[in-house]
């Protein structure tokens, strides 16, 4: 099928050829008739695109400080890469789709196949979109007019922010697509509305829905204006849909305001308040949220789990349906905002006019393409990247995912071994277009079946989210593959068992699979050089391990027990795997103490031989300290390894130092070890047994925190 994709490096435009995405659980596929482009939101992304990286660095100061907080625990080199790294991935365009629902997935009982819908879908034939971002289009609204519905529901959750009652004086500063709808909203309202923008022609436009004007072009003082719309008490709401760095709309939007009035931000603007204009009328000041509420919340857009209406009336869904319906009864017309009409192929003209400055409003994409083609090849679910390559002794490999791990770090490990690279799937295909061609793929597919009965491929690479890797672990070893799977193996003790039963069976069928978790800090140069010192110390040792881990949003799907199992299963199990590869001996016993502060704890683990560990696992701490730090006190001796760039030893005859230039985790080193093992047939580098033993306690361990 046919995407619109943004490079964020260039802000170029390409319509690229992407596998058809599956409905997942949860979800519909929609076949696409119509998109609208958004000119606001899109043209801001083509211009950071645009813009080069002083310019991209000044529209984002924030970053530019999380970039100086990496360079310097990190060093340079690995930041730059993560930078341009983040800058070479495409942007998938577009959040206004209309089109025919030709798939659900498990789960979706309120749609169903051929029902029109609009949803937040991106500029592409076919989008797979969660329930609770869908709506159906009812038979009296056209594609085209159903095609403005989100950005209908963008105003209208800045207008219930607002509350306008019957009567009301409420201005409108900026009048693009939003703005020209809220006008259309609040006159169905019942206020009176006064439009304010530089811009003859959408005054133009406001006029004719019904708003009193003003052409700050002409040098109109709009303060001045709204007083007079107001009868001199002041305008009792603003609603601010304009675009600017500027915060001078909010100003005028204060001295316009009547004492305790309103002022809603739906757009983007400057935010340097005066708290004398606020403080002495008592105004109040928010920003409006998208589409409203559900949005942002993983539990509402990805699970569908919905609000109940008795407490959250609207939701960004029931927001759609509020502005269907008012198209529907030809309250909010939408023909006169539409501007121009071009054709999927033409899709770089389009973007070429909302950069430019030429004259454009409502810019609508259509998709004649995906209704030509017979569903085989509209529904595609694999890319063509390359011809096969001789595979000359080297594994082929398969990769199951394509976030931002496995394009930064996994699979340029995986291509420095000199593995094939047969095919990446991702979910939505455009990250495994990106990668595939980036690194080299001979195909990027959606279909994950398909990739595991591929013939060519012998071993595969699992880097999704945490809840599907135990299931394809078995999968893959039920189609004889050999398996690097991302840390965790499994969430769950009945997922490890899982995987003991797959792998019997593998077994049983003469087939003996290599099955290697991506516990890379054992292949770390300086742990390589700690395994080797501490080798020849019989005594017990002491292990403090120092994890900055630093905070991660509550929202974060790795905190999620059912998706990404904690960070303890999610993260430290990286360092359970570590203590008991250094100690050479078994766990024998484990504890763990929490704090109140999320992600905060401290582990206690005891091994065979008698040496103990401890592990502090925080998310309370400042960025500008190095992440990691491991102190071994063994026989009189010390070993201190800061954040895998800098070993030093204490207490050593022939050892004190060892440097490197560039932090080294062992990724690399991780990806090779696998690879051979494949390649020569030997044992996994890994111990199946240890692997099982760290999985079964990081489990244990997580259950704990999870019950407190």
């Amino acid at each position: 099928m046919k995407q619109i994709l943004q490079s964020l490096k260039t802000g170029s435009t390409e319509v690229a050829d992407v596998p058809c995405p599956a409905a997942g659980r949860g979800q519909v596929l929609i076949r696409s008739s119509y998109t609208l482009i958004s000119a606001g939101t899109e043209r801001v992304a083509v211009d950071f695109g645009k813009a080069g990286l002083i310019g991209k660095a000044r529209q984002q100061p924030d970053r530019v400080r999380q970039v100086l907080d990496k360079m310097r625990t990190d060093g340079l080199v690995p930041t730059l890469d993560a930078v341009f790294g983040k800058l070479d991935q495409p942007l998938p365009l577009g959040y206004c789709n209309v089109g025919t629902v030709v798939d659900t997935g498990v789960g979706v009982g309120a749609f169903a196949l051929g029902d029109r819908v609009v949803s937040n879908g991106r500029h592409a034939e076919a989008v797979a979109v969660p329930v609770n971002l869908c709506s159906k289009v009812p038979d009296n609204v056209s594609d085209e007019e159903a095609a403005f519905t989100v950005l209908g529901a963008i105003a209208l959750q800045g207008i219930r922010l607002i509350k306008p009652t019957l009567g009301e004086a409420v201005v409108v500063t900026g009048l693009g697509l939003i703005g020209l709808m809220a006008v259309q909203l609040l006159r169905a309202n019942g206020c009176r509305v006064l439009g304010l923008d530089f811009d003859a022609e959408k005054l133009s436009l406001a006029e004719h829905f019904g708003a009193e004007t003003v052409n700050l072009s002409a040098g109109i003082d709009p303060v001045a204006a709204a007083l007079a719309f107001s009868r001199g008490r002041g305008v009792d709401a603003v609603l601010i849909t304009a675009s600017t760095k500027s915060s001078e709309p909010i100003h005028q939007g204060a001295l316009m305001s009547r004492k305790r009035g309103r002022i809603v931000l739906v757009g983007v603007t400057g935010l340097e308040l005066s708290r004398a204009n606020f403080y002495e009328k008592e105004l109040s000041f928010q920003v409006s949220c998208s589409y409203g509420p559900g949005r942002y919340d993983p539990t509402y857009e990805e699970k569908g789990q919905d609000y109940p209406v008795g407490f959250v009336r609207w939701t960004e869904q029931r927001n759609f349906e509020a502005v269907l319906d008012m198209l529907a009864d030809g309250r909010i017309d939408v023909k006169p905002l539409i501007s121009h009409r071009f054709e999927l192929n033409q899709a770089e003209e389009a973007y070429r006019l909302v950069g430019g400055a030429g004259p454009s409003l409502g810019i609508l994409l259509t998709y004649p393409g995906s209704h030509k083609s017979p569903s085989a090849v509209f529904m595609k679910r694999s890319v063509t990247l390359s011809p096969p390559a001789e595979l000359s002794g080297r594994i082929a490999l398969g990769f199951i995912g394509s976030g931002n791990y496995a394009t930064g770090v996994l699979i340029p490990a995986f291509k420095a071994a000199d593995s094939r690279l047969v095919s990446v799937a991702s979910n939505s295909g455009v990250s495994g277009l990106h990668a595939g061609r980036k690194f080299g793929f001979e195909s990027t597919t959606t279909d994950i079946s398909g990739l595991l009965e591929n013939p060519s491929i012998n071993a595969v690479v699992i880097a999704t989210r945490h809840d599907s890797h135990a299931g394809l672990v078995c999968r893959a070893l039920d189609a004889n593959k050999h398996v690097f799977v991302e840390k965790p193996l499994a969430l769950t003790l009945d997922e490890m068992a899982d995987i003991e039963l797959a792998r019997n069976r593998s077994l049983e069928r003469g087939f003996s699979p290599i099955i290697m978790v991506g516990f890379n800090r054992r292949f770390a140069p300086h742990v390589v050089k700690m395994k080797s010192l501490l080798a020849g110390v019989a005594l017990p040792k002491a292990f403090v391990m120092t994890v900055n881990a630093g905070e991660i949003p509550p929202g974060h799907w790795t905190l999620d027990r059912e998706i990404g199992g904690g960070r303890v299963l999610g993260e430290a199990c990286h360092f359970v795997d570590l203590l008991r590869y250094l100690s050479a001996s078994p766990i024998v016993g484990q504890s763990a103490n929490y704090s109140k502060a999320d992600d905060v704890v401290s582990l206690q683990l005891a091994f065979e031989d008698h040496s103990i560990g401890t592990i502090h696992y925080l998310a309370n701490g400042s960025k500008s300290l190095p992440k990691e730090r491991l102190e071994v006190f063994a026989g009189g001796k010390v070993l201190q390894l800061d954040n895998f760039r800098n070993l030093n030893g204490y207490g050593w005859q022939k050892f004190s130092r060892m440097r490197l230039w560039r932090q080294d985790k062992g990724q690399k080193g991780c990806a090779a070890a696998f690879v051979e093992a494949v390649k020569k047939g030997k044992e996994s580098p890994i111990d199946w047994n240890q692997l099982l033993e760290v999985s079964r306690i990081t489990i244990e361990l997580a259950d704990r925190k999870a019950s407190l």
